[in-house]
């Protein structure tokens, strides 16, 4: 007796840079907002109107119709105590779920080798960008990667080796100073090259999809439809991760914040209409996350490095809705003057790796965490 029960899939969608989280989740009716921010504040009249006290980004309109049929899940306060405001090492804590030292090891990575532990599937695992991200590394665990799916395979076979190793040689350039170099050197010997040469077969993934969906020719656009691309082509990927940015908006934030989350809610918008079309959404949920937040008093025209922040989970399976509290913005409950966190990032990954995925998160996050029901 066969089985047609579809494997969970697992995509990451990082917003790089540190998303202003007060302008994302808008807190419209706290006059702590409008006072801390007479630069950078969103008209009242633009807010989309969650629940009569908060409010989205006027560009998150998909998102909030995607809200309100129930599919997404806003997270708030996320972060980890005592915030370290460097986009590096805040990045690599939530890369490797190390708040304390220098991990050495990828959340997705250690997910990566329970999913397959016999490494029998080169393409378990699918970085998209221009460098390998460090949530997806352990040594001894092959993970596929690729800059731009349009042109890959399209080119002579040299130009897709000079691809890998490009994306290579910045890992080991972005991680040798934190890493060391023996660490990163052994990661790239047994996970380099040689077990990447089973991602040519990504070349295929354009050739076997169509689609009535036209994304918006941007950079996440097509990330999302080479992600699109690949899920619809059968290789058995589990996990998917791309980014998106920079959202470091230090100054003329108010277009800069408009147009990412304007190209970030477009692009999800096709992607999962596209998933449903070809009826490959129901095992699909999308984690979306920024290495911290921003300040809650703007600087004039922009925002600095802050903590506290929000995540999104979206897809069929998602339970709907906000969790987690909004941090008070109360000039007394603030640390260096940013929003503190409430609740920390590992719950997300907990539920995400253990009633999404099947696996059991504690040797993965290194600890057990509160979980939210977000997932049904």
């Amino acid at each position: 007796m066969t089985s047609n029960k579809k494997d969970p899939v697992l995509v990451v969608l990082q917003l790089s840079g540190g998303n202003d989280y007060l302008n994302t989740v808008i807190p419209y009716t706290d006059s702590g907002y409008w006072d801390a921010r007479p630069g950078v504040r969103i008209p009242e009249g633009d807010v989309i109107d969650l629940d009569g006290r908060l409010g989205l980004h006027p560009s998150m309109g998909v998102i909030n119709g995607m809200y309100g049929q129930g599919n997404v899940a806003i997270v708030h306060g996320i972060g980890y105590a005592n915030s370290i405001r460097s986009h590096f090492r805040s990045m690599d804590i939530w890369h490797t779920c190390e708040p304390d030292k220098l991990g050495t090891e990828g959340w997705l990575g250690r997910a990566t080798k329970d999913i397959d532990p016999n490494k029998e599937n080169v393409l378990t695992t699918v970085s998209f960008g221009a460098a390998l991200f460090r949530a997806l590394v352990m040594p001894g665990v092959p993970v596929a990667c690729v800059d731009d799916l349009d042109s890959y395979g399209l080119l002579p076979g040299i130009t897709e080796k000079q691809q890998r190793t490009k994306i290579l040689d910045r890992f080991a350039r972005l991680y040798s100073p934190v890493m060391g170099s023996s660490s990163v050197m052994d990661y790239l010997g047994q996970t380099g090259l040689d077990t990447l040469e089973g991602a040519d077969i990504l070349k295929e993934a354009p050739k076997m999809y169509s689609s009535t969906v036209e994304y918006p020719d941007t950079s996440i656009g097509a990330k999302l439809r080479g992600i699109s691309q690949i899920h619809q082509a059968g290789f058995g990927t589990r996990i998917l991760y791309c980014d998106h940015g920079s959202f470091d908006s230090h100054s003329n934030q108010v277009g800069m914040h408009d147009k990412l989350w304007k190209d970030v809610s477009e692009a999800v918008e096709c992607f999962f209409d596209d998933l449903k079309e070809h009826d490959a959404a129901d095992n699909v949920v999308m984690l979306m996350f920024t290495e911290f937040g921003r300040r809650v008093h703007d600087n004039g025209s922009g925002t600095d490095h802050g903590a506290g922040g929000a995540a999104f989970v979206i897809g069929d399976a998602v339970n709907g809705g906000q969790y987690s509290e909004y941090p008070s913005l109360e000039s007394n409950q603030l640390e260096q003057g940013d929003v503190v966190p409430n609740h920390d990032f590992r719950s997300i990954y907990s539920v995400l790796l253990e009633d999404w995925m099947g696996l059991d998160a504690k040797p993965i996050v290194e600890g057990s965490f509160e979980k939210l029901p977000f997932l049904g």
